[in-house]
């Protein structure tokens, strides 16, 4: 299948061109002739970019008020609960996420998406976010306490097969009694899990709101920052030397601002205490070349599955140009997480791709809307159903799972 005469947009910048399509991957990519027996799709009038890809969602959670009511799901219903919300994600033009764990339930999703047995993103998975005795997240996490204890969550995590380890070195907002800027695990517990991770070849994510947990988990060699609420300049400063990516879920707060008259009192005053100031990490950091990954913590309060796209227009309008927000949220969310051959439009990697109106280098909403998207070659959902037809009659329903 050739898709003919689009604006190709990726981290090599923005160019006319075609791409050709065969068994699930990108061929080629350039100024192409149609062979002979070659379906074609006239893109003309169309962009074409790499499918977004979420470097920090909880299919557990479905935007609701409270982390509680989720809390007394059984294991079961939560399943059920990751499936719709998995194909959620999809269909918004999300082919690649990496989620954050939930009772050790999301392995397995991850597991039914790869075998086509449910339809999602290609997903990275953990088992159960490690907090400390209490913490936030506690929930649906591993509680530790102490070094060995780190150490031992770890390898469960690692038995159950999760393929990274998400900590909590801070507070956060929507626990209860919970103080975001608070360090909550202890410098030694901290590098027991990160050094463990790296051990069994896991990277290490974490939540971080405050800028001395940002500290202790950069010092000991954390691969992402979660948040980065409320960074110095000390802490951007250790970031950037560091080459740690920064995931700024900017949409986490923006949410739960918009609809203040339903949040709990609590996160409310949380939420509005830092938001400014989130803002304002955010921008810094990007001014001091910290590396961006876009993730959208799609799940927490108002935060609903479907709407990762927001997340581009949000770090393009506190610090990225647009052309930046996608890099962000393709190819340097796919190398951050650890999502192979995905992110770009080169030869060899997988036609996991989003079709929309306009080019969004000059018209950035276009990505939140697109008309076609495909997962490996196949058409999987959109908004245009004259392009989703052109391109599935062409080729793209061969290996299509849960078209929507």
């Amino acid at each position: 299948m050739l898709l003919r005469d689009a604006t190709l947009v990726d981290g090599a910048g923005v160019r006319r061109g075609d791409l050709r399509i065969a068994e699930g991957r990108i061929e080629d990519a350039g100024d192409l002739s149609a062979r002979c027996d070659e379906s074609v799709v006239d893109l003309s009038g169309h962009a074409v970019l790499p499918g977004l890809v979420d470097a920090h969602v909880h299919f557990s959670l479905s935007g609701e008020r409270t982390v509680e009511e989720v809390v007394g799901m059984s294991d079961a219903e939560l399943a059920l609960v990751e499936a719709r919300n998995a194909r959620k994600t999809l269909a918004a033009g999300v082919t690649g996420a990496r989620v954050m764990g939930a009772r050790d339930v999301d392995v397995h999703v991850r597991d039914r998406i790869d075998s086509g047995d449910i339809p999602g993103p290609r997903t990275v998975a953990n088992c159960r976010s490690i907090t400390a005795t209490g913490g936030h997240g506690h929930h649906l996490g591993r509680e530790i306490t102490g070094a060995d204890d780190a150490r031992r969550a770890v390898r469960e995590q690692a038995k159950q097969g999760a393929d990274f380890i998400k900590f909590m070195v801070t507070g956060g907002v929507t626990t209860p009694g919970s103080d975001p800027g608070a360090v909550a695990l202890t410098d030694a517990e901290v590098e027991a899990i990160v050094d463990e991770a790296h051990r069994r070849g896991l990277h290490a994510a974490t939540h971080a709101h405050g800028a001395e947990g940002v500290k202790s988990a950069v010092a000991a060699g954390v691969d992402t920052v979660e948040h980065g609420t409320l960074l110095d300049a000390e802490a951007i400063d250790m970031l950037a030397r560091a080459d740690v990516t920064l995931v700024p879920t900017l949409s986490a707060p923006h949410r739960i601002v918009r609809n203040v008259e339903a949040a709990t009192e609590e996160d409310r005053a949380k939420t509005e205490a830092v938001y400014d100031r989130h803002l304002d990490s955010f921008a810094r950091a990007v001014e001091a070349g910290v590396r961006v990954a876009g993730g959208t913590d799609a799940g927490t309060p108002f935060n609903m599955h479907g709407t990762n796209a927001t997340e581009l227009l949000l770090m393009h309008e506190h610090g990225l140009d647009p052309l930046e927000a996608i890099v962000a949220m393709t190819e340097t969310a796919a190398e951050t997480v650890g999502l192979a051959d995905q992110g770009t439009l080169e030869q060899g990697t997988h036609a996991d791709l989003l079709v929309v109106g306009a080019d969004p280098t000059e018209d950035l909403a276009a990505v939140t809307d697109p008309g076609a998207v495909l997962k490996g070659g196949a058409v999987v959902a959109g908004a245009d159903e004259r392009t989703k037809r052109a391109i599935a009659d062409a080729g793209g329903n061969e290996s299509a799972r849960g078209d929507e």
